[in-house]
């Protein structure tokens, strides 16, 4: 079960560190042509959320890998699970697919899960 485990917070991690990533570097400009929502948010808002998936895909890896308060772990994984829980809500509201960030809700569900019942 750990091994299952630290594959999906691998997988989580990734994808928000990428998004997170994309989401700090890039200007609003280019990301309203991939990110339809991104046109009716303020560049400050933008920065924070990529801020946030990033700070979201440490909260997934470290504090579990070097033991160092490892319930960190499972309550990134509840946040990230809220914050994909949003985008699943503005993809809806734009008619646009909300599947990506619903598996990625159900993902980090599944770590919080794991991760308060076994452990680090």
């Amino acid at each position: 079960m750990t091994t299952a485990l630290w594959i999906a917070q691998g997988f989580a991690a990734l994808v928000f560190l990428l998004t997170g990533a994309l989401k700090l570097v890039t200007p609003k400009e280019k990301l309203v042509g991939k990110m339809h929502w991104a046109a009716t948010w303020p560049p400050g808002r933008i920065k924070l959320l990529g801020l946030t998936e990033v700070a979201g895909a440490i909260g997934l890896v470290l504090p579990a890998a070097l033991h160092i308060v490892p319930v960190l772990t499972p309550i990134a994984a509840v946040c990230l699970a809220v914050l994909m829980l949003g985008a699943v809500q503005t993809h809806r509201r734009l008619h646009e697919s909300f599947v990506p960030p619903l598996v990625l809700a159900l993902v980090c569900v599944a770590i919080a899960a794991g991760r308060f019942r076994f452990g680090a």
